[in-house]
């Protein structure tokens, strides 16, 4: 009966060790496997086993990106002002073996080695440098944590500066220059806005100018034509009644001529009808062929009055 419980006691303790013996590594997991105290191998993803009482898994490596957030660090400018700046660090583990041999505590190692290249950084650069660079120093606090944290099998990818918290008489003084610009670009916008409405006004009376006198000239225009117009139908009027005169001289001529009236007769009657066509206004006077011998008409009765 003895022997039979020692026997089970042994199949227990073989499953436990057994059991104990398979490790299963999970995804973006890494296992450092020592032998006898010394490195044997770094296991990957997927299942494995160990040797009993010989291996044992010294170091459980995540593979992931991982973040710190290092608490606020105190800094000096090179204009010798004290501020406190708090970063981020973004990291991966890309060596196990690396990392679970290069430092002690790699995370206190990151966090000392980024204060320190913080403060170098900032020490080359002043005040308003400082608060206008983040992209320039995140920049260059990646380069050189990434240098040194390479022995340690450790990528940095990303470094940010969370917070920058100057003195509070800095933050005084930076608020009261904030509102001094703000009051001046105030100042030069209306003084702007100002300036365009007087030009706006100004071009609009010039517009305005510019219209009135195109209409007066429209107006002295159609003025102009207008009594070009009325002198145009005045004269046509007035050649218009001399020709009916004279056409009514020259019906009346031949009717007396029909009548058996002689030349002289008939001449006669024409200077009479010339002279009351004289008598009108008109500028131009048409002489009809009828009185074309007027002049031997006038001649001729000159000899018979001597």
């Amino acid at each position: 009966m003895g022997g039979l419980i020692a026997l089970v006691v042994v199949l227990v303790l073989a499953v436990i060790i057994l059991m104990s013996c398979i490790k299963i590594v999970p995804q973006a997991h890494a296992y450092v496997v020592e032998r006898l105290g010394a490195y044997q191998q770094t296991w990957s993803v997927g299942l494995h086993i160990k040797v009993p009482f010989i291996d044992t898994v010294a170091k459980r490596v995540i593979l992931k990106e991982q973040v710190v957030d290092f608490a606020p660090q105190p800094v000096i400018t090179k204009d010798n002002v004290t501020m406190r700046i708090d970063t981020v660090v973004f990291f991966q583990i890309t060596d196990p073996k690396l990392f679970a041999y290069g430092v002690e505590n790699p995370i206190m190692a990151i966090e000392n080695l980024t204060a320190t290249t913080l403060r170098n950084i900032i020490g080359e650069m002043e005040l308003d440098q400082t608060l206008t660079s983040r992209e320039v120093i995140n920049t260059k606090m990646r380069a050189s944590l990434d240098i040194a944290t390479d022995p340690w099998g450790i990528k940095v990818n990303r470094v940010e500066l969370k917070n920058i918290i100057p003195p509070a008489a800095i933050q005084d003084a930076m608020e009261k220059q904030m509102k001094a610009e703000r009051e001046r670009r105030e100042a030069i916008l209306r003084a702007e806005g100002e300036k365009k409405s007087t030009i706006l006004v100004a071009e609009g009376q010039k517009e305005s100018a510019i219209l009135e006198a195109e209409a007066e000239k429209q107006s002295a225009i159609l003025r102009a034509e207008a009594e070009k117009e009325k002198m145009i139908r005045e004269a046509e009027g007035e050649a218009e009644a001399i020709l009916k005169v004279q056409k009514a001289t020259a019906d009346g001529i031949r009717m007396i001529r029909e009548a058996g009236a002689d030349e002289a007769v008939l001449r006669i009657k024409s200077l009479e009808a010339f002279e009351k066509a004289a008598d009108g206004q008109a500028t131009k006077i048409i002489i009809p062929s009828e009185i074309q011998g007027l002049a031997g008409l006038a001649a001729s009765a000159k000899e018979v009055f001597k």
